[in-house]
Order: C-alpha cells, then sequence, then structure tokens
C-alpha cells in the first residue's frame, strides 16, 4: 500500500475539519433559541396587600402589593431578566401598570425566589368605588399579574415573553 498524496490529505482534512463545524453548529443549535423562564407563586410565602392612607403623593390614599414569586431558568446558559411590564388586576380589575426593572441574573437551570412589588395609587382607580370597597372588608383580595418578560441572553440577544399571565393567586389585605 503507498501513502496518499498530499492533495489526497488536505481533502481529507477539509472534509474532517467540515464534519466537526457541522457537528458543532448541530451542538449549537439547541442553544440558538432561548426558552420562557417560568414563574410561580413561592409556596410557603404569602403575599399581602398594605393599604396607605392619604398622604402628600397619594390624596385618595393606595396600597403596595407584594408576591413572591418562584422564577425557574429552563435553558442550559444562564440569563439576565431585565424588565416585566404590564398589568396588575385585583379581584378582575385593572388597577396598575407595572414595570419592574428586574436586572436579576438566573445561572443555568437553576431558581431562585424574588420579592414583585407594586405601588398603586387609588387617584390612578377613577371610578373603582367597589375595588375599593371591597379592599377595605376583605381580609384576602385575588391579584392577576400580565404582561411581557424581557430576558437578556448575552450572544443570543434579548428576547421578550408574552403578553402572557406570569403570576396570580390570593394575597391577604393589611389595614
Amino acid at each position: 500500500m503507498r501513502p496518499a498524496s498530499p492533495r489526497f490529505r488536505a481533502a481529507l482534512f477539509a472534509a474532517s475539519a467540515a464534519l466537526l463545524l457541522l457537528a458543532g453548529c448541530a451542538a449549537l443549535s439547541g442553544l440558538a433559541e432561548v426558552a420562557l423562564p417560568r414563574f410561580s407563586v413561592a409556596e410557603g410565602r404569602s403575599g399581602e396587600l398594605r393599604l396607605a392612607l392619604p398622604s402628600m403623593d397619594r390624596p385618595l390614599g393606595g396600597a403596595t402589593l407584594r408576591v413572591w414569586a418562584h422564577v425557574e431558568n429552563p435553558n442550559p446558559f444562564g440569563v439576565t431578566l431585565t424588565r416585566l411590564a404590564g398589568e396588575l388586576f385585583l379581584q378582575q380589575t385593572r388597577t396598575a401598570e407595572v414595570d419592574l426593572p428586574l436586572g436579576l441574573p438566573m445561572v443555568a437551570q437553576q431558581d431562585t425566589i424574588i420579592p414583585v412589588d407594586v405601588t398603586i395609587s387609588f387617584s390612578d382607580l377613577p371610578g373603582l368605588a367597589d375595588l375599593a370597597r371591597s379592599l377595605l372588608t376583605r381580609s384576602a383580595v385575588d391579584y392577576r399579574l400580565d404582561g411581557r418578560l424581557t430576558v437578556d441572553a448575552g450572544v443570543l440577544g434579548t428576547p421578550s415573553f408574552g403578553p402572557r399571565t406570569w403570576l396570580e393567586g390570593q394575597v391577604d389585605v393589611r389595614r
């Protein structure tokens, strides 16, 4: 058997390099899409709605909602949750615009629990007397947080997910 010619070896090398490149691209194709982070209400952490008396900033009073979210990053790479923008509903009534800058780094395939705080001014709620009465007379109310979540995935970009419901449940009313 005689040794392979330099041309044959060069062609074999080029073919091998092309196969390795294709295999690498196939392996990276699984990284090309950023999977939707998962939000759920954190177990064992009760949310609350604290009513605030009228003040200079809020002449009709207001409230602060705090709920605890369990957030999971299903991706095989780290991402940063950068923004959650949308609307808060209390008792099925649109109550507040939400624009939360998060800046929350998430390690690959890990989870964390974060507080989500929303401030509500009753002056922004014209004609919502039924909701105000409900908040004053109940010990708990239903909430829902709808919107879009933006994620910084480095070289894969900054995709947005939604609109969708990210969190919903019940919160205790504190006076």
